[in-house]
């Protein structure tokens, strides 16, 4: 017995039937053969489970209250992703738009970095930058700090048009499950590779 008193249990289900599970209960001993097969489960289960569990995350708020604003955060994303769409954006844009506030309230100081973070892999630069910087791209020391980036009227196009006036009890949002084959199909890209960094 474990001295945190588990006994054990019934394995977790494997996410297809054939695949094999690796009989040992520390990471740090399986073999190079072992890491092959559970690397090569990992990415088919990533392929086929990465969107909807990040659809799975941002429908999660749709019946949260709001703190003062008139829609919800839920209400919000699915408003800037219907704006974009309509005024002709592409599918990445309009799914960033989406999910550019998917960690408002779970990550309030930094839902910025975090969407930037989630999505990074999947979209352009300048979705990358807007994401990351969209929070303080619409104060006025916000546009003169990163006023000459290259990305930089993009965000600000973004937060005037598709964020601050996205937040109308009015307007005729599409539903999710409009935005959920976008959503699949940028999230089936090949992602970028993580920054080297020091």
């Amino acid at each position: 017995m474990s001295t945190n008193g588990y006994r054990g249990g019934p394995r977790t289900p494997l996410a297809h039937p054939e695949w094999t599970y690796i009989e040992k209960a520390a990471l740090n001993d399986f073999t190079a053969d072992e890491l092959d097969v559970l690397n090569a489960q990992r990415r088919i289960y990533y392929a086929e489970s990465q969107a909807e569990a990040i659809l799975a995350m941002f429908a999660v708020a749709e019946h949260e209250p709001s703190f003062g604003y008139q829609i919800n955060h839920f209400q919000h994303g699915l408003q800037s992703a219907t704006m974009l769409f309509r005024a002709g954006y592409d599918e990445e844009d309009v799914v960033v738009g989406l999910l550019h506030d998917i960690g408002f309230v779970a990550c309030p100081d930094r839902h910025g970095a975090f969407a930037a973070e989630l999505l990074g892999a999947y979209v352009g630069d300048d979705n990358l930058w807007m994401l990351r910087h969209h929070q303080v791209a619409g104060s006025a020391s916000g546009r003169d700090r990163w006023r000459d980036h290259p990305s930089f009227e993009w965000t600000l196009t973004f937060v005037e048009q598709f964020d601050q006036n996205a937040v109308d009890p009015d307007y005729e949002n599409l539903p999710l499950s409009f935005f959920e084959p976008l959503v699949r199909r940028i999230f089936a890209r090949t992602p970028r590779p993580l920054p080297v960094t020091e």
